[in-house]
C-alpha cells in the first residue's frame, strides 16, 4: 500500500515537473495572443494618421501608426494591451485626438505589421525604448503622455522610469506578472515566469505625476493591484476609479474620458 502511494507521488511530481517545463516553454503563448496583418494591409480609420516603421538593431522592422489631432497639445504615446494588433487597437485614437492630443500607437513585435517575436522582457522594453527614442525627435519630451494599458502597464511604466515624459498615465495595470500569477496560479512556481513586468519596481522610479485608471469590475485584472499600487504613491500620484468598469472598452467610458481631460488639463 505504503509502495504504491509512493509510485503514485513519483508520478505526480514527475508530472509536475513536466508541466513546469511545458509552461516555461511556451509562456509566450499564454501571455500574448497577437492578430498578424500583411505587410500591404490597409488601415481605414476615419482620421488622419501615418504609418511609421522602426528597424531593431537585430533586424526586424516595428510598425506603429501616429494619428494626429486638428490642434496637438501634445503627444500620447500609447502602449495596448496582449490581444489583437493596431487594426482595432487604433479604434481608441478618437478619445485622445477629440482630446486634442496626437496619439502614437505601436504593434509588438509579431503584432499586425510588425517583424520578428517576442521572447524576452528585455526585448519587449528595447523595442519599445526604441520607438520613443524616435519619436521624442518630432516631441519635447515635456509634451509627451505615456500611456499603458493591461500588458502594456509594465512597459509603460519601465519607459517612464528611464525618460522624461510629462505624464505616466495606466489603464488597468497589475502589480506584477509575478504577482498575477501568485494569485490565479498558486501552484506553479513563479521563477519559470520569463516575463515579470515589475510595474512595483518601477513606478517608485517615476519622477513625473502618475495617475492609474481602474474599473473595479474588472475581472482580468484585479482592481487591488491598483490599490496595491496606490501604496507607492508619490504625493502627486492619483488613483481615479471608474465604478463598473470591466477590464475592456475603458476608453470609451463616458467617465473616463471626462476624468481623462481633467488630467491632461492639470498636468
Amino acid at each position: 500500500m505504503k509502495t504504491g502511494i509512493v509510485n503514485l507521488l513519483k508520478i505526480l511530481a514527475i508530472l509536475y515537473v513536466l508541466l513546469c517545463c511545458l509552461l516555461y516553454f511556451i509562456q509566450e503563448k499564454l501571455i500574448f495572443f497577437p492578430q498578424k496583418l500583411a505587410a500591404d494591409y490597409k488601415f481605414t480609420f476615419n482620421r488622419r494618421f501615418q504609418e511609421l516603421p522602426f528597424k531593431t538593431p537585430d533586424g526586424s522592422i516595428l510598425h506603429g501608426l501616429l494619428f494626429t489631432a486638428d490642434s496637438s497639445k501634445g503627444l500620447i504615446f500609447y502602449l495596448h494591451g496582449n490581444a489583437g494588433s493596431l487594426a482595432s487597437w487604433g479604434e481608441v485614437a478618437k478619445t485622445y485626438t477629440n482630446a486634442g492630443y496626437d496619439l502614437f500607437m505601436l504593434d509588438y513585435r509579431g503584432y499586425g505589421k510588425s517583424g520578428g517575436s517576442i521572447y524576452n522582457e528585455n526585448q519587449f522594453y528595447d523595442d519599445v525604448q526604441l520607438a520613443y527614442d524616435s519619436i521624442r525627435k518630432k516631441y519635447d519630451e515635456k509634451d509627451i503622455v505615456v500611456l499603458g494599458y493591461s500588458i502594456g502597464t509594465g512597459a509603460a511604466a519601465k519607459l517612464a522610469s528611464v525618460n522624461h515624459p510629462r505624464l505616466l498615465i495606466l489603464q488597468a495595470p497589475y502589480f506584477s506578472l509575478i504577482d498575477m500569477m501568485k494569485n490565479n496560479f498558486r501552484i506553479i512556481p513563479s521563477f519559470i515566469l520569463k516575463y515579470k513586468f515589475q510595474t512595483n519596481i518601477f513606478l517608485p522610479k517615476c519622477k513625473m505625476p502618475v495617475v492609474i485608471f481602474h474599473g473595479d469590475q474588472d475581472e482580468v485584472i484585479n482592481y487591488g493591484a491598483s490599490v496595491k499600487l496606490k501604496a507607492l504613491f508619490k504625493p502627486a500620484d492619483t488613483l481615479i476609479t471608474l465604478h463598473g468598469q470591466g477590464h475592456n472598452g475603458m476608453s470609451d467610458n463616458p467617465a473616463y474620458i471626462s476624468e481623462l481631460k481633467k488630467v491632461l488639463a492639470k498636468y
